[in-house]
Order: C-alpha cells, then sequence, then structure tokens
C-alpha cells in the first residue's frame, strides 16, 4: 500500500490576523488530496523539539475566523537557537526530525526573518513552500502579505474616532502606527482615515514643515490636525546617521567593523526609541497646540482577520499544496494581483520591499493635501 504524503507546517515570527486562515487552507487542500498534515507548534522551536500536533478535520474546523495562530509561534533562529541558556545550530537536528515524520514537505509561513530560516533550511536540502505573512506589507516579491489588510482597517478605524477628540478640544492627535522599516500600513491607514500629516521611514520629514502645515489649517480655522506616523519614522538628521551606519556595515571587511557598524546602529535605535513623544512635544512648542499620542501597538495585530485577509490566505495555503503536489520547493507563494505565483525563497530572504517615492498611494495623498514632512 502506497504511503501518504506528509506535510509539516509552522508559524514563525509575529502574530498576524489571517495565520489560521492559512493553516486551515493548508490543511483542508492538503486532506482533500489524500495527504497527512502535522503542526509543529511555537515555531522553528517546534520543529527543532518535535513538538507537534496532529492537523486532520476537528483540528482545522472552526478556526477560519480566530485571529492569532493555533499552532503558536516564536522568534527562533534553526542556526542560533538558545537550549538550555545557550545558542546552539539546531539545523541537523531539524533536518532529523524533518526526516523522522517522514516529512515530504515543510509549510513554513512569516515574514522577513523566517524566510530567512526556511532559506537555511532549503540549504539544508529540505523540501520547503513559504507563505508571505506580516501586517507591514513589507516582504519583497508579493503584492500584499497576509496579516495586512485587517492590520490596515484596524488602524483606520483608530484614526477615525481619534477625529472627533482632536476637533472637540482643537489638539493635536498623534497615531504611532507599526512599521520600522516600512511605512505601508501608516500610509494606507493616513490616508483612508483623512490624516493631516503622513510620516513614514521612506521619507524623512523636518519637524518644521510638519508644524508648518498644521499652522497653515489653524489660518484658515481649523485648529486641529491628526498625525499619522510609523514608529520607524525618521527626523532628516536622525535618517542621515541611520543611512551612514547602514553604510558602514555594508562596506564593513572583518569581524571587528561589523561589530563596531552594528553596536553603531543599536546606539541609534535606542536613541531614536520615544520619538513620537518627542514629535508631540515639538510640535506643542511650534504650533501653540496641545498634543496627544495614541500608540496602536499590539492591537494592530490582534483579532477576527478581514474577509480579504481570509481570502488571501486561503488562496495561498491551497496553491502551496498545489505546488508540492507538483514538486515544486524552495519557493515562496505570491500575491500577484487575482493570482499567485511562485518565487525562489532565495530571491525573498533578506530583501524588504520600501513605499517608493513615487507611489501612486504617495501621489494621491500629495494631491489631497497631506504633508509629508519633506
Amino acid at each position: 500500500m502506497k504511503r501518504k504524503q506528509r506535510i509539516g507546517i509552522l508559524t514563525a515570527g509575529g502574530d498576524s490576523p489571517g495565520l489560521n486562515a492559512a493553516i486551515r487552507g493548508v490543511g483542508k487542500a492538503a486532506l482533500d488530496a489524500g495527504m497527512e498534515i502535522i503542526g509543529f507548534r511555537d515555531g522553528f522551536r517546534g520543529l527543532a523539539e518535535n513538538n507537534t500536533i496532529r492537523l486532520d478535520k476537528r483540528g482545522l474546523a472552526g478556526i477560519l475566523t480566530i485571529g492569532g495562530t493555533v499552532l503558536g509561534t516564536g522568534r527562533d533562529k534553526p542556526h542560533r537557537m538558545k537550549i538550555n541558556g545557550r545558542e546552539r545550530d539546531m539545523r541537523d537536528v531539524i533536518v532529523r526530525n524533518y526526516q523522522r515524520n517522514k516529512l515530504d514537505a515543510l509549510v513554513c509561513l512569516g515574514g522577513g526573518g523566517t524566510h530567512k530560516n526556511a532559506l537555511r533550511l532549503v540549504e539544508k536540502g529540505l523540501n520547503v513552500v513559504t507563505l508571505p505573512k506580516t501586517i507591514d506589507n513589507d516582504l519583497a516579491m508579493t503584492d500584499t502579505t497576509i496579516g495586512f489588510d485587517t492590520a490596515l482597517g484596524i488602524a483606520t478605524a483608530a484614526i477615525d474616532r481619534l477625529h472627533s477628540t482632536a476637533h472637540s478640544h482643537h489638539r493635536i492627535i498623534i497615531a504611532e502606527i507599526m512599521g520600522h522599516r516600512a511605512g505601508w500600513l501608516a500610509l494606507g491607514a493616513g490616508i483612508a482615515g483623512g490624516a493631516d500629516v503622513i510620516l513614514i521611514p521612506e521619507i524623512p520629514y523636518d519637524v518644521r514643515n510638519v508644524a508648518a502645515a498644521i499652522r497653515r489649517r489653524k489660518q484658515f480655522g481649523t485648529n486641529f490636525s491628526i498625525v499619522a506616523v510609523a514608529e520607524g519614522a525618521l527626523p532628516m538628521r536622525e535618517a542621515a546617521h541611520f543611512a551612514i551606519a547602514a553604510r558602514h556595515k555594508r562596506e564593513a571587511k572583518n569581524k571587528a567593523e561589523k561589530l563596531r557598524a552594528k553596536h553603531e546602529l543599536i546606539h541609534l535605535r535606542e536613541l531614536h526609541a520615544g520619538h513620537t513623544m518627542r514629535l508631540a512635544k515639538q510640535l506643542e512648542e511650534l504650533t501653540n497646540l496641545e498634543a496627544r499620542v495614541t500608540i496602536l501597538g499590539y492591537v494592530q495585530r490582534g483579532g477576527t482577520p478581514s474577509a480579504g485577509d481570509r481570502l488571501l490566505a486561503t488562496r495561498l495555503g491551497t496553491a502551496a499544496v498545489d505546488l508540492i503536489i507538483n514538486k515544486e520547493f524552495g519557493v515562496m507563494v505570491a500575491a500577484c494581483g487575482d493570482d499567485v505565483r511562485p518565487v525562489p525563497i532565495a530571491e525573498v530572504a533578506g530583501r524588504m520591499k520600501a513605499v517608493p517615492e513615487n507611489h501612486s498611494w504617495i501621489t494621491s495623498a500629495r494631491q489631497v493635501g497631506t504633508c509629508f514632512g519633506d
């Protein structure tokens, strides 16, 4: 009797709405194709520790609408995993567990870090297929990512609600939105929520330009403003320092230089902490208006996934099973318009999708009078 094909699946990195919908999409398509599916708990650590859960029809039932991930998640790296307080390279252990479970393929759901780790397993000879997941929408080679649509809706709804307080109290309300390196979420929510100022990492800003835009609104009788700011947005001088440090890291020729560059970047990130609160104080001083800060934080990653994310996750999950059936491995299932396409994981790992300065969203925002502080 021919052995059934068996798929392993894990979720890694930060949680995102739609992960369970993707697990369900992979699982139901696999079962329909006569395969077995095993989940690994808490990301790559579950694979290293062989901590498994059998995913059958009962285990997949009712999870489509649930936020988070029923498998749990983690940020462990296969090549540098803490075991009993010490870092160990667990890749060979992972390979043995892959073989012990008689897996024909492994599906990894995650963002930038997950794709780097998935590539390390591909290089060890494992059959890996990945799905793009991150609320930041900053993963390369895919139009969109699982979780972005839900987070965009949550951030937009928050800005909608902040308008009431800003208008009633004649204040500047600053909404800090997730996005350390890319501004897709702040940009999209800012436009959809009618923010007067949008600050994103891709466009360094001058606080004096932001203040001038707010004062102009005041002159025309509008005594309030909404500022949508990505957590990674940078003033021009700070952005220049980060650019120099990043160049030092790229050009480092030996281990000592790389370490110095790394510490330089860490120091700059530490200085950047509390940036939004400092921005609020600066704007108060420059505009004579009260400023208040709302940090949305993890609320953007929680709760029921939107219809858009459920649909995307199901499309990508079922497509992953098709690729496995056709023995096409080492690829990410990318969203491409209304279709999907396989993209080599090697072309995704280590790359980031930033907002282009000429992107249509930015052009439209400028045309309706939105200030970017540049």
